[in-house]
């Protein structure tokens, strides 16, 4: 009798030994991390927003962590073949992504994926924005926004814009322009944004609302014209090129963006160590002014920043999406 009414409280007591064990050596291991290499996973090929990004990070972090980051470059799907690999990873902290808006926000409402963007990872920072720039070819009669919305009126359908695919950053920004201004243009989708431009280059598309970084070199050498960027602010690498918003469609905003996630269940503690040593990577002066030369803007943060940004375009894209009846293509 005596033992069995004393079997519940060493059953509970044991219970919560091992629970307290079990946080105890959760709690070690995240005060030591890291202890090896972290897999840095950037899901587009080398020379992209994404790459460069994790590149100019990854470097920095033997000196904030103590231990270096090793980018993995694994293109494909849109940036969601990375997600998958970083979701279906260990959740030790030793593998994080850095992936680009549309994989986070547009394509979970075009295609099936074998993950959820909110339950299977966990957001670390939102680093930075990538405004785009609206460039047409040099032999279009089109030097600002406004000669753009005329002649795409004048001509309803007959202009072609292209995008680095259905759905992403290149092809929503143009919907929503289409959408702001009354026009109508003619959608002429790629495999990359690279391929987009080269499209518009070689006029087989004469609008491209094209990533601010592949833009700018064919800007310069005047391959392309550049009439506004897409952002909220003017970019710094080119201060002479206005804004949609301010070129006459009050509102416009369409902005590419990167963020750093983790897996779901990845230690809180390991969360807050990247947190904080990421930031601190982002306000080192070199760092700043390569995201500058690359056209961004760092942000910055904590992780409940990057959740509360996902959310509001996850929503703002999806209805975009339905309202204009976008579907991929193969």
């Amino acid at each position: 009798m005596k033992h069995s009414l004393l079997r519940p409280f060493s059953i509970l007591a044991f219970g919560i030994f091992a629970a307290s064990g079990a946080a105890y050596a959760q709690s070690a291991a995240s005060s030591d991390y890291p202890t090896k290499p972290i897999r840095f996973v950037a899901p587009f090929a080398p020379g992209g927003t994404a790459d460069i990004q994790a590149r100019i990070l990854g470097n920095k972090f033997q000196q904030v962590l103590g231990q270096p980051a090793v980018v993995d470059n694994r293109p494909g799907g849109s940036g969601t073949v990375g997600l998958r690999l970083v979701a279906q990873a260990p959740a030790d902290g030793y593998t994080i992504v850095l992936n680009t808006v549309g994989a986070w926000t547009s394509t979970p409402h075009l295609m099936k994926l074998p993950y959820d963007v909110f339950k299977d990872f966990a957001p670390i920072i939102h680093v930075s924005n990538v405004p785009g720039v609206l460039v047409v070819h040099p032999s279009l009669p089109v030097k600002t926004v406004k000669d753009l919305i005329a002649l795409a009126k004048q001509k309803p359908g007959e202009l072609n814009y292209g995008s680095a695919g259905p759905g992403g950053f290149t092809h929503l920004g143009t919907v929503l322009f289409g959408q702001m201004t009354n026009t109508q243009m003619t959608h002429v989708p790629y495999k990359s944004s690279g391929a987009g431009m080269t499209a518009l280059i070689g006029g087989h598309v004469q609008v491209y609302l094209a990533p601010s970084v592949p833009a700018i070199p064919h800007l310069k050498s005047g391959k392309a014209r550049g009439i506004a960027s897409t952002g909220t602010e003017r970019i710094a690498i080119l201060p002479d090129l206005p804004t949609v918003d301010e070129s006459g469609v009050p509102g416009f905003e369409s902005s590419s963006w990167t963020a750093i996630a983790a897996p779901a269940a990845t230690p809180r503690a390991v969360i807050a160590r990247l947190n904080k040593e990421l930031n601190a990577i982002l306000r080192m002066p070199d760092v700043r002014e390569l995201f500058k030369a690359s056209a961004a803007t760092i942000t910055g943060g904590a992780p409940e920043k990057f959740r509360d940004i996902l959310k509001r375009d996850f929503e703002t894209y999806g209805k975009l999406i339905k309202e204009a009846g976008i579907k991929t293509e193969s």
